[in-house]
Order: C-alpha cells, then sequence, then structure tokens
C-alpha cells in the first residue's frame, strides 16, 4: 500500500503562493530570496525525496506549475522527475502538462485511495493545495513533510484554510537545512480528532 505524503514549502505565515515569483504576486519570489545559499541544502533533500518517490500527485494548477518548470530541465533531478508516472486529479483536464501523467478525473479521495492500493511506496503531493487541503480533511494523507522558510508576507494563499474539523499531527523530526530553513515532518494521526 502506498503512504501519501504532501511535501511543500511555505513561510511563517503560512503563506505558499507564488514562491518564485514568476505569478505575478506582489510578494512573490520569497522562495529565492529567503532560502539563499541554504538551498542548495534544500535541492539535496529535494533530489533524496524524488529518487524514492514512486508516483507524483497534483492537481490542474500544479501540473501546469511544474510542467512548464520541469518538461525542458536535462538534469539529473529533472530526469528523475519527468520519468515518475505522476497522476493528475481533474475535472476539466484532458490534456496533462507535466510529461508522463494520467488524468483522474473522478472523485479525489476515491481515485486517491484506489492509487494508494495500486502502488506500493512514496506517493508525493507537491504543491495542489486544494486537493492536498481535501485529502488531508479526508484522512487520506500519511505524512507532510513542510520546508519552513523564515519570513512572513501577510497577505497571500495558505498552505491550511478553515476546514469543518481539526486534524491531529505527531511531529517526526525537526530538521535543520542549512542555516536558516527547517524541514517539519508531521505523521496525520487517523481518527484522533
Amino acid at each position: 500500500m502506498g503512504k501519501l505524503v504532501w511535501s511543500t514549502n511555505f513561510t511563517l505565515d503560512g503563506v505558499v503562493q507564488d514562491p518564485d515569483g514568476r505569478e505575478g504576486f506582489e510578494r512573490g519570489g520569497w522562495f529565492g530570496e529567503v532560502g539563499g545559499e541554504d538551498l542548495g541544502e534544500w535541492a539535496k533533500i529535494e533530489f533524496n525525496e524524488a529518487l524514492g518517490t514512486e508516483a507524483l500527485l497534483l492537481g490542474r494548477r500544479s501540473d501546469e506549475w511544474f510542467g512548464s518548470r520541469w518538461n525542458d530541465r536535462r538534469d539529473e533531478w529533472a530526469h528523475r522527475l519527468n520519468s515518475v508516472p505522476k497522476y493528475v486529479v481533474s475535472s476539466t483536464l484532458t490534456n496533462p502538462v507535466w510529461a508522463n501523467s494520467t488524468v483522474l478525473s473522478g472523485d479525489a479521495v476515491d481515485e486517491v485511495s484506489k492509487l494508494k492500493q495500486q502502488i506500493d511506496g512514496d506517493i508525493v503531493i507537491y504543491g495542489s493545495y486544494q486537493l492536498g487541503r481535501t485529502l488531508l480533511e479526508r484522512q487520506t494523507i500519511d505524512e507532510l513533510r513542510l520546508f519552513l522558510f523564515p519570513v512572513t508576507l501577510g497577505a497571500g494563499e495558505r498552505l491550511f484554510e478553515a476546514t469543518t474539523d481539526k486534524t491531529a499531527l505527531r511531529l517526526l523530526s525537526d530538521t535543520p537545512v542549512g542555516k536558516q530553513l527547517r524541514l517539519l515532518t508531521f505523521e496525520v494521526l487517523r481518527d484522533a480528532r
């Protein structure tokens, strides 16, 4: 059975929007500005995560975002990410952008639950905040891997929005990444509401 992992970057006030500044958000670009020299260590961790990933799970917007940034890259990390099977949850998408992708067009929770039965190993969600929130609330996600960037933006899309209930987590690790960043890994506790 697969383990569903949501892996992402976020600011101290929970903002995930426009990390590279290419989306036009006035406070975008925080990833490179704050990450600085620590991004080398971040990249090593993310590359190793990619090597241990059996599949990626994305929403439609994240498929467009990642596909436009990774399809044309030719390094070892890009080769791994471009070749790993990807599943895009969308009721409107017919032609995914990122290479080696399959569209899952049914109910997100049902489709992902089936996928977890079919794949052994890590199924990693990149970005895909609406999808991630839905799957977390419906107790489908098993683990959160959150890279904390020490900055507050005061506005922007947040990692977590309002939910209908609480979600209990257990901190598995708090790892320094370079001098400024942290990798927080949490286990999602089932039925501990």
